[in-house]
């Protein structure tokens, strides 16, 4: 499973990319393929204003539906609508075409793990 050494996650397997004061969000590898074929996903509204921890969509499968929770602090910029029109691109390219939505920060990112701490946790529950 891949986990690029540029981006930051969470204990709830999102990924985010920051960059110039806006960060990229997406469900990692990990998550998509626990999900298996991703069938509908519901990101936030662009406009709504996010506090990280809390839930701000949906993700859902054949197999079940996951909340998606907001990992940083500040106001929805973009939605990714390929995503949302074929959500099967989460599950098969996470990290590139399959990203959900962007956000504009309020505050730097403080509680990310690293790629080396996400793996712990991912071999930790795998």
């Amino acid at each position: 499973m891949s986990v690029p050494a540029e981006l930051g996650y969470t204990n709830e397997h999102e990924w985010v990319s920051v960059k110039e004061g806006v960060a990229t969000v997406g469900i990692t590898a990990f998550a998509a393929e626990a999900l298996g074929d991703i069938v509908y996903v519901e990101p936030p509204e662009v406009g709504s204003t996010l506090e990280a921890g809390t839930t701000c969509g949906e993700v859902e499968s054949h197999k079940s539906v996951s909340e998606l929770y907001a990992p940083v602090n500040g106001e929805v910029v973009e939605v990714n609508q390929a995503a949302v029109d074929e959500p099967e691109l989460i599950g098969s390219d996470p990290y590139s075409q399959g990203w959900l939505f962007k956000v504009e920060l309020s505050e730097e990112p403080v509680d990310l793990l690293t790629p080396e701490q996400y793996t712990q946790l991912t071999e930790g529950e795998g």
